[in-house]
């Protein structure tokens, strides 16, 4: 069955690794996906004993490092750009592989305005590819988050996808009111199901998207990964985490729902 984590974005953004660890050992969530630029400071800049000790601190804790959440995309219409971004996600594959992180959140952004739609997405596709590869041989995984407007659109990500066309190039399901046709997810999780390696959840008190439908399809497809809160920010963090893990456990999957 799928475990429950948090994204450090944004509830979790000005807690230090140490505080992570106690508090979401404390408040029972299994994982943590680390959104780079957060108080944590698990970033590219760590030098060889500094990655070793974050290793260890996850090694130590009953908390697994998810992952970790970059902002790196492929979009831009000007290819000096999209290489800095490749290079920089190599980069923050070789810190993955260092701390223990099992993969790298990545994502498109959109399409550039005047841009031809598909040329973009085969664009961002190559890249992909070429970092998917380069992740491969440090055992880290590539994950596409579901996101930026036009390409936050499931289609459009499936056509990604087979632009990448690469066994270590997942998806990041993201949980996007787009995702919802008719009251239901499912036409559009069909989609990519079998490549989706780590999923964000938002607000679950949020009845316009079908909850219990998305875990039932994450169950049916046998996932075994991670369900991250990506929520905002509280003055009361602790609470609110609290209240997500039991919204959670209450749309677990019954068995007339798959």
């Amino acid at each position: 069955m799928f475990q429950l984590g948090t994204v450090t974005y944004n509830i979790a953004k000005d807690w230090d690794l140490p505080t992570i660890l106690k508090k979401l050992e404390s408040l029972k969530y299994e994982g943590v996906e680390l959104r780079t630029t957060h108080k944590h400071g698990v970033e590219v800049s760590l030098n060889a004993n500094e990655r070793r000790e974050v290793r260890k601190r996850f090694e130590d804790s009953p908390v697994a490092l998810a992952g970790l959440g970059s902002a790196f995309e492929y979009h831009s219409a000007d290819p000096a750009e999209v290489k800095k971004n490749v290079e920089e996600t190599k980069k923050y594959v070789r810190l993955a592989h260092d701390v223990g992180s099992p993969g790298v959140k990545v994502r498109p952004n959109g399409v550039p305005k005047g841009a031809d739609p598909d040329a973009t997405f085969r664009q961002i596709g190559l890249a992909l590819r070429d970092v998917g590869e380069d992740a491969l041989g440090f055992g880290v995984e590539i994950r596409v988050e579901v996101h930026g407007s036009v390409t936050s659109l499931v289609p459009n990500i499936a056509k990604i996808m087979a632009h990448a066309d690469h066994p270590n190039v997942f998806v990041c399901w993201n949980s996007n009111p787009s995702d919802v046709v008719d009251g239901s997810v499912k036409d559009n999780f069909r989609l990519v199901a079998p490549r989706i390696r780590e999923v964000h959840l938002r607000d679950l008190f949020d009845e316009t998207y079908p909850w219990r439908e998305l875990f039932a399809l994450l169950q049916a497809a046998d996932y075994q990964g991670f369900t991250l809160a990506e929520i905002p920010e509280s003055p009361d963090p602790d609470r609110v985490l609290r209240y997500f893990r039991s919204l959670w456990l209450a749309y677990q999957p019954r068995p007339k729902d798959v």
